[in-house]
């Protein structure tokens, strides 16, 4: 991991509570260590498996994250969702298995 960001908040009692997900994707860079220093000498971005090529489309369309950001494109969808099913493998040493269930029935069951 290269970086991360924390978020914190306070909870009814006013205490300091961790308020989002951690060491994600979402929330961390991770650079691949291998090919690192190869690539930093040619001036390359390097390599990795976070989200930032995500944050690189919409800001390649002007999108910095205010107002209403562009339609993702079918293509962009379906790369998020190979990219992640990769981390996934990387992180936990375990194939994917889809969930096929409906993932309303799913959130409604916890709120």
């Amino acid at each position: 991991m290269v970086d991360t960001k924390y978020e914190f908040g306070l909870d009814s009692k006013g205490r300091l509570i961790l308020i989002d997900e951690i060491h994600t994707p979402d929330s961390s860079r991770f650079w691949i260590k291998k090919t690192y220093k190869e690539r930093f000498k040619k001036g390359l971005e390097p390599e990795n498996f976070d989200k930032e090529f995500l944050r690189l489309w919409y800001a390649k369309r002007g999108y910095k994250g205010d107002g209403v950001p562009p339609k993702m494109s079918e293509s962009l969808a379906i790369a998020v969702s190979k990219r992640y099913i990769q981390i996934y493998k990387k992180i936990t040493g375990n194939k994917f298995k889809f969930d096929k269930r409906i993932p309303t029935a799913q959130i409604k069951k916890y709120l």
